[in-house]
C-alpha cells in the first residue's frame, strides 16, 4: 500500500515535474526559435548540446553538474558568494538537474514546429505592420499550440521518470529530495516488493497514458498541417 513516505515522494515528484516543465517552456521557447530561424554556424554545436542528454548517461550529466555546483566548482563558489549556499542535495538542485536533463524533450518539438511553419505567416504579419512580439504572440504561438502541448507533456513525463540525475544531484533526503523513482529503489533495496509494485505500477500506467495521449494528438496535428498546406 501507499504509505506516508510514498505520498511525500509522489508530491515532491509532481512539484519537481511541474516546476521543471514551466521553466523549460519559458527557457526553451527562445532557444527553439533561435535554432529554427538562425543561419549561424553555432546552430550545429548548440543543437548538439541541447540533444546531448538523449545519449549521455544521466549519471554522467549529474556528476558534472555536481562538480560544477559543488563547493569547489565555479557555480558553487558563485552561489556561496551570493549567500545562496550550495545547490546540490536541495530541491533547487533537483530542478537545475531536471531542466538540463529534460531540455531536448521540450526544445526539439518546439523547434520542429517553428521550422515547419515556414516564412509565409511571418511575412503576412509583417505586411500588416505587426511588431515581432505581436507576430509571435498572435501568429506563431497559435500555430505551434500542438507542439507546446507535446513539449509540456513530454517534459513533465520525462522529469517524473528521472532516476540517475536526481540521485546524483539530490541524494535521498526524505521529504526534500527523495522523488518517486528513488523511493521505488529504496523499496527494492529493502526487499519490500509489494510497496515497489504499487509505485512502479503507477508509473507504468502513467507512462502508458502519456504515450497514448501523444499518439492521439498526432493525427489531429497532421490533419491541421494538411489543411494549412
Amino acid at each position: 500500500m501507499i504509505d506516508e513516505a510514498a505520498l511525500q515522494a509522489i508530491t515532491l515528484t509532481a512539484k519537481l515535474a511541474a516546476t521543471t516543465t514551466v521553466l523549460l517552456l519559458l527557457a526553451g521557447t527562445p532557444l527553439a526559435w533561435w535554432l529554427a530561424r538562425t543561419r549561424s554556424w553555432l546552430k550545429g554545436p548548440v543543437g548538439a548540446l541541447v540533444a546531448l542528454p538523449l545519449v549521455l548517461p544521466p549519471v554522467v550529466l549529474g556528476f558534472y553538474l555536481l562538480v560544477l555546483m559543488g563547493p569547489q566548482g565555479p557555480v558553487g563558489a558563485l552561489t556561496q558568494s551570493l549567500g545562496w549556499g550550495l545547490l546540490p542535495f536541495s530541491f533547487t538542485g533537483l530542478v537545475v538537474g531536471s531542466v538540463f536533463y529534460s531540455l531536448p524533450f521540450v526544445v526539439q518539438p518546439l523547434q520542429n514546429a517553428f521550422e515547419a511553419m515556414g516564412d509565409r505567416p511571418l511575412e503576412v504579419a509583417a505586411t500588416l505592420r505587426a511588431s515581432p512580439l505581436d507576430t509571435f504572440l498572435t501568429v506563431v504561438l497559435p500555430l505551434a499550440r500542438p507542439a507546446y502541448l507535446t513539449a509540456a507533456v513530454m517534459g513533465f513525463a520525462h522529469t517524473v521518470g528521472e532516476f540517475g540525475i536526481v540521485l546524483m544531484m539530490g541524494g535521498n533526503i526524505p521529504g526534500q529530495t527523495r522523488v518517486l523513482s528513488v523511493q521505488i529503489y529504496d523499496h527494492v533495496e529493502a526487499l519490500e516488493y509489494a510497496q515497489a509494485h504499487w509505485l512502479a505500477g503507477g508509473l507504468l500506467l502513467f507512462s502508458f497514458v502519456v504515450l497514448l495521449a501523444l499518439s492521439l494528438l498526432q493525427p489531429g496535428r497532421k490533419r491541421r498541417q494538411g489543411q494549412g498546406a
